[in-house]
C-alpha cells in the first residue's frame, strides 16, 4: 500500500474514533441530564406558594386544621378555582401515612384543601418499600417538608394481628402480609400494662416513624439536614382529635 493510502486510512480511523467518542459523550451527558431533571426542584413558582413552609410550620398548620375539624368549624375550601393552578404541578406542605380505614380521612381531619397533603394509605399504616418510595417522591421531588404517620383507635388491622398471633392462626388471602408487618409492634408490647390494642397501635406508629427516619438514602439525609420532620400521631374516633405520640 502507498504512503498516501496509509495517511488517508489513518485520518479516516481518527475521524471515526472521534465521532464515536463524541456520540458516547453526548449519550452520557443526556443520561446525566435526565437523571438530574428527575429529582431537580422546579424553578417556576409553586402552584400553592402558601405551602412552601418549614417543617415546624407544617406541624403547626396541621394541628390548627385538626383543631378546627374537632370543633366543627372547618374552612370553606374553594376547590373550583384552585384546579387550574394544580393542573400543572403540586407542592404539598405535608405527607401523611395513614390507615386505609374508611373512618379516617386525613384531608378532612386536618381541614386541608386539594394539593395540601400527599397521602399514602394502607391498612395498619405501616411502611413497606412502596410506601417508603412514595414518601421519598413527596420529599425529593415535590419538596414536602413534613411527614406524619397517623394511626387510629380500634385499628382492625392491628386487632386482627393480635388475634392471629394469640390463636396461632393464619388469615386467608393476602392478609398474612399485614400480620407480618404489624406483628413486631404487637410482640413488643405484649405483657405490658394497659390495653394491648391501644399499646400496639401506638408502638406501630413509633416504630414506623423510626423506620422512615432511618430510610436511606433520601429520607434519612433529609432528616439529618433538617429539611423534613417525621412525627407520629393517633386519631381518636370519638372526637377526631389527633394526639401526638413518640
Amino acid at each position: 500500500m502507498c504512503h498516501l493510502c496509509d495517511v488517508r486510512k489513518s485520518a479516516t480511523l481518527a475521524q471515526t474514533s472521534r465521532r464515536g467518542f463524541l456520540n458516547l459523550a453526548g449519550g452520557l451527558a443526556a443520561g446525566l441530564a435526565f437523571a438530574s431533571h428527575a429529582f431537580a426542584k422546579d424553578t417556576k413558582p409553586p402552584p400553592k406558594p402558601q405551602n412552601a413552609i418549614s417543617p415546624d410550620q407544617a406541624l403547626e398548620r396541621l394541628m390548627k386544621g385538626n383543631a378546627r375539624y374537632v370543633e366543627g368549624i372547618s374552612k370553606r375550601h374553594d376547590f373550583k378555582h384552585e384546579r387550574e393552578a394544580l393542573s400543572g404541578g403540586q407542592n404539598p406542605y405535608a405527607s401523611i401515612l395513614s390507615c386505609a380505614d374508611s373512618r379516617i380521612a386525613p384531608e378532612y381531619a386536618f381541614d386541608s384543601g386539594r394539593g395540601d397533603l400527599f397521602v399514602c394509605r394502607v391498612a395498619g399504616n405501616f411502611a413497606n418499600d412502596d410506601v417508603v418510595a412514595s414518601l421519598e417522591y413527596s420529599v425529593a421531588v415535590l419538596g414536602s417538608p413534613f411527614i406524619m404517620v397517623l394511626g387510629h383507635e380500634s385499628c382492625g388491622a392491628v386487632d386482627a394481628t393480635i388475634k392471629s398471633l394469640k390463636d396461632n392462626s393464619t388469615l386467608p388471602g393476602h392478609l398474612p402480609s399485614l400480620v407480618s408487618a404489624l406483628a413486631p409492634a404487637v410482640k413488643a408490647v405484649t405483657g405490658q400494662p394497659g390495653d394491648l390494642l391501644v399499646n400496639a397501635t401506638k408502638r406501630n406508629v413509633v416504630d414506623t416513624v423510626a423506620k422512615l427516619k432511618a430510610a436511606t438514602p433520601i429520607l434519612s439525609a433529609a432528616v439529618e439536614k433538617g429539611t423534613i420532620k417525621i412525627v407520629g400521631g393517633v386519631y381518636r374516633l370519638a372526637d377526631g382529635k389527633v394526639e401526638m405520640v413518640g
